[in-house]
């Protein structure tokens, strides 16, 4: 389904949140789901949230970065 959700547009940068990446018991979840963005789209930057409302600014460091 994310590899189908990534192939529908062009992203420049993809933002996964900290409740995927965080919970130790979410690691195996977190390498498939790094991997299919990395094979997917693989000129597009990945950032890293804390929070949902750190989001913006997590994608933005990864934008300003490429201008």
């Amino acid at each position: 389904m994310l590899e189908k959700q990534l192939a529908g547009a062009r992203y420049d940068c993809v933002v996964i949140g900290a409740g995927l990446r965080l919970p130790s018991r979410s690691l195996s979840l977190f390498e498939r789901v790094l991997n299919v963005v990395h094979k997917a789209v693989p000129d597009a930057a990945i950032a890293f949230n804390t929070h949902p409302e750190d989001t913006a600014e997590a994608a933005g460091r990864w934008l300003q970065a490429a201008d």
